[in-house]
Formats: structure tokens, C-alpha cells, sequence
């Protein structure tokens, strides 16, 4: 008989590639995959531990988990299962803990599981311990952007980050690898590719031979039948001057970046152990939007690092105002066990985190609606998505610049390329017509 499984995944969008690729991995096995909330024989939750609101989400979709399929065996796995396994492992209903080095062998322990042949229920291997990141499972992709994971784990020790403890020190998968999977992904019909990592700059350092970054996406452009391919965050000091040639040289490199920011007061980013400076970040901004015309450009904020003053948030007010950010990602600050911040001084009060959390929102949106505005009568390539507008019922595109542009024209369209001239702003996305 087959036996069913139906994942819960949380947290960032590299959590989400690890979800599909352990579904692909146990879908090989023979088990069926089933959405969650239908009855099946195991679900599996994917967690995520970034803030301590993650850590309630994870606590919360497992007790939903539990509810809605009690007769499951219930495996934990991602970066909570990680970082405190023991405390997983004492919620109501989980019957097994997979850490993130242990997930290549989620189909075995699921087996052993279903056929009571489990020792342990916590299953949990040194992360520090891992060197290698195996090829990802060529299997086919529900969504129209095909996520493509190249790099796990992180070399840096920033005062308010786990993923470290989380996640291992930083693994590349080789780039033949890499590249096979992108074709196979092309072949079978996307047009976009997103190339996703912990510490996606540092692609590559790990191998031998080394390699980059640059080189990789160099060779990836050169794929027929690809039109986009996109990066996920990456790092100031990594825009080396190889990597800006090739990002600010090809059509297939989507015009959108996103360059973490975290604050713009020097003595926080100090404090918070960043590698760069505001002049340094000024720069490399400034350079990037010269060159690539109307450029998408995401950053990420924390509000309420411990030691913020008044005069350091007003810093990265006017940072953000005076650069060409297209949309901020702002997290208000909160406490992550046994991370360096924990013990720093200068706690702030929640409300004070909430105001000035507040108040950045605001100015994103603002200047997310500026950039849009400007987009009005320009043609675009647009990746159109597998799922319709819920307000309007239409098709939604996502154009190089990563705006969401909604547009009249038949199902066909779905997980294709399509032309759309932006002809208006409709609250956070464009409206436009096919040309």
C-alpha cells in the first residue's frame, strides 16, 4: 500500500527549497505526497527559528498539525528542530526530531518510523560537522520560478543571528551540478530561475577548486531558453568586481537585487558585527543603479538592535530615504538564544521597537509606490504566475524588476513568459495589457 505524507514548511524561501527538495526525496520512495491538512500516514513540518515569532508559528502549526491529523506520525525537522531539539521533542503529538545535516536521510528514518523500528526520537547530528551539500533531486516544480539552492550555512558571526548554530558553515554544491539541474528545470518549461543560499556570496569558496559566485551565474546565462535568472540576497563585500560585470552585463540577470542592510549607523553595524560600512553600502547601491536601469532593490532593516538611540534610527531613515530602495523587509529586533546580542546592553522597550518598526514600513511602502508610478507606459518581460489575482480574477506577471503586474488574457499563459506594457498602480501591484 502507498503511504502518504504532507509537509508544513515555515520561514524563508531556502526553507521552502529544502521542503520540496525532501518531498521529491521521499516521493522517489515511493510515498505519495498530499496536501497538508488532508489525512495521511506522516506529515512532516519544515521550521524555521530566525525570531522568536517563528519559534510561536512553528509551535502552532505543529499543534495544527496534530489536531487535524492526530492517526499521522509527526516528524519536526528545519531550523528549530536543530537549534533546540530537546524542546521540540517535549511538544504534545512530534514523534520524531530530524536536525538539518540528518535531512538527506529523511525517507530511511520515516520508514523506520512508520515500521516501529525507531531507536531515538530525536535525530539530531552536529551541523558544525558538515562539508558537503549534495545535488538537489531533479524533480518536477509546482510553481512557475523554480527555486534553485546552490549554498547552505554561513561563515559570518553576526551578534543577532542563529542560523549559524542552525545551519553549518557555509557548503556549495558543485557547479556542474548546479547547472545540470537548471537546464533539466529549463527543459521542462521555466523560464526563471532563482538562485537561493544562507550566504549565497560566498558560493563556491568551498570547493575545489574554488570557484565563485560570478562564474557560476556567468555560465548559467548561457543556458538557451532562460530568460531570467534572479539572486536571492547578497552581501555588499561579495559584489566583487567580476560578479557587478556579469550582473550589470547580461539581459538574462534580472534587474533586481537584494543587498541586506540591517542599519544605517555605522556604530550599530559594528555592534551587530556586519562586515561593511554605510560608505561602503552608499557605494555599491549608488553604482548598481546607475548602471541597471530601473532597478528593483530590496533591502532588510532590524529596528531596535540593542543600543539603538534615537540618533542611530535617524540614520537609517535617511539612509533609506536618500537610496533607491524599491521595497524594505523590516524585523523589529527580538532576543535569539545564545547569539551574542542576548548579552549586549541597551535593550529597548517593544513599544519603541513597534514605533520605529512602524514608521519604516511607511517609508517603504512610499517608496515602493514611487517606483511603480515610474513604471507606467514601459514594456515588460513577465514570468506569469500559476495563480490568479483574488481580487480581480486576472493573470499576475512578475516582471524582471520584481513588480507584480496584473493583466487580462487566457489560462494558456500560466508559467509562461508574456509582454506587458504597465498601464496603471493598483494598490502594491501594476496593472497592465498584453502587447
Amino acid at each position: 500500500m502507498t503511504r502518504t505524507v504532507a509537509f508544513a514548511t515555515l520561514g524563508c524561501r531556502l526553507n521552502q527549497v529544502d521542503g520540496h527538495e525532501m518531498q521529491a526525496a521521499l516521493s522517489a520512495k515511493g510515498f505519495r505526497p498530499v496536501p497538508f491538512g488532508e489525512p495521511a500516514d506522516v506529515v512532516v513540518v519544515n521550521t524555521c527559528t530566525v525570531t522568536a515569532r517563528a519559534d510561536f508559528s512553528d509551535r502552532q502549526t505543529i499543534q495544527r498539525a496534530v489536531r487535524g491529523n492526530p492517526r499521522a506520525r509527526l516528524v519536526v525537522t528545519g531550523c528549530w528542530a536543530q537549534t533546540d531539539p530537546e524542546t521540540v521533542a517535549r511538544v504534545r503529538g512530534v514523534d520524531l526530531v530530524v536536525g538539518n545535516a540528518d535531512k538527506a536521510r529523511l525517507p530511511e528514518m520515516v520508514a523506520d518510523l512508520l515500521d516501529g523500528r525507531t531507536t531515538s526520537r530525536v535525530r539530531v547530528s552536529d551541523i558544525g560537522a558538515a562539508r558537503t551539500l549534495a545535488p538537489a533531486p531533479l524533480a518536477e516544480v509546482e510553481r512557475s520560478r523554480a527555486f534553485v539552492k546552490v549554498q547552505d550555512g554561513c561563515q559570518h558571526r553576526c551578534a543577532f543571528c542563529i542560523v549559524p548554530q542552525a545551519r553549518g558553515a557555509s557548503r556549495s554544491r558543485e557547479p556542474e551540478a548546479v547547472l545540470d539541474q537548471v537546464r533539466w528545470l529549463v527543459e521542462a518549461g521555466h523560464a526563471e530561475v532563482v538562485l537561493t543560499g544562507v550566504d549565497l556570496g560566498h558560493y563556491g569558496f568551498d570547493l575545489t577548486p574554488r570557484t565563485t559566485l560570478a562564474a557560476l551565474v556567468r555560465a548559467m546565462v548561457e543556458i538557451r531558453g532562460l530568460r531570467f535568472v534572479r539572486l536571492s540576497s547578497v552581501l555588499p563585500a561579495y559584489f566583487t568586481s567580476e560578479l557587478l560585470d556579469i550582473v550589470t552585463g547580461s539581459s538574462v540577470i534580472a534587474p533586481h537585487l537584494h543587498v541586506p542592510l540591517q542599519s544605517g549607523s555605522d556604530r550599530v553595524l559594528r555592534r551587530m558585527r556586519r562586515p561593511y560600512t554605510v560608505a561602503m553600502y552608499r557605494a555599491l547601491v549608488e553604482r548598481l543603479a546607475t548602471a541597471i536601469p530601473d532597478l528593483g532593490l530590496g533591502t532588510d532593516v532590524i529596528v531596535g538592535f540593542p543600543g539603538e538611540t534615537d540618533v542611530d534610527f535617524e540614520a537609517t531613515q535617511a539612509l533609506v530615504s536618500a537610496l533607491p530602495f524599491t521595497y524594505l523587509h523590516v524585523f523589529g529586533y527580538s532576543d535569539r538564544r545564545a547569539t551574542e546580542a542576548v548579552r549586549l546592553d541597551g535593550h529597548l522597550e517593544p513599544r519603541v521597537i513597534t514605533a520605529r518598526s512602524r514608521t519604516l514600513r511607511a517609508l517603504g511602502g512610499t517608496k515602493g509606490l514611487m517606483f511603480r508610478r515610474r513604471l507606467v507606459g514601459t514594456v515588460h518581460d513577465v514570468v506569469v504566475l500559476d495563480r490568479s489575482d483574488r481580487t480581480t480574477g486576472t493573470l499576475v506577471g512578475l516582471t524582471g524588476n520584481y513588480v507584480e503586474v496584473t493583466f487580462d488574457g487566457p489560462d494558456t499563459f500560466r508559467r509562461r513568459l508574456a509582454r506587458v506594457r504597465i498601464t496603471g498602480i493598483e494598490g502594491e501591484k501594476a496593472r497592465g495589457e498584453l502587447t
